[in-house]
């Protein structure tokens, strides 16, 4: 059970926050995930939001790349409700299950197509090392290019901030969904 009271509904927020509520409900579809926790602070929820937009919809990232990063990113950090929303959004994106598999159970990248091994590696390194070393870095740039090292990087640290909040909230995936793989 979460940690604090999922809001998803205008009529539990203070008047000031509703238009944050409707721009993020309209967008989203609704206050879902980590946004019933995020909107206990406004301001962050709508911060949170607009870079969610970019990354999500706007970034240089093609759909399986952005899929496979946040899937990664949700990996490293153990996130179960990120996994949980992810792996269909992944599959139907087009990530293979040979990929999703690595990547949950943090396996060997040799199984991996080298257009998906470099955005795991990657991942792997920045959010475990805090750091990325010089022949994981040149081989993203050399198939991203420059802006799209950014989006990359960008999108692992908002997937990372994403499953921070629904990490200390406590916030669990529906029983039916995908289920984080358990690690050795």
């Amino acid at each position: 059970m979460a940690r604090l009271p999922e809001l998803t509904t205008k009529e539990a927020l203070p008047p000031e926050a509703h238009p944050v509520f409707d721009a993020i409900a309209e967008s989203r579809g609704g206050i879902t995930g980590p946004y019933t926790m995020l909107m206990h602070s406004p301001e962050v929820a709508g911060r949170t939001a607009q870079l969610g937009t970019y990354v999500r919809f706007e970034s240089t990232l093609a759909p399986v790349e952005r899929e496979l990063t946040i899937l990664t990113a949700a990996r490293e950090c153990d996130c179960a409700f990120e996994w949980a929303a992810h792996v269909p959004l992944a599959r139907e994106a087009g990530v293979r299950e040979e990929a999703i598999e690595v990547v949950g159970r943090r396996g060997e990248l040799d199984a991996l197509l080298d257009e998906e091994a470099f955005i795991v590696r990657y991942g792997r390194e920045l959010l475990t090392d805090h750091r990325v070393g010089e022949k994981t870095f040149a081989a993203a740039r050399s198939r991203l290019g420059e802006r799209g090292i950014v989006d990359l990087t960008a999108t692992l640290g908002y997937y990372a901030m994403l499953a921070s909040t629904l990490n200390a909230m406590a916030v669990e995936p529906p029983a039916a969904a995908p289920r984080l793989p358990a690690l050795p």
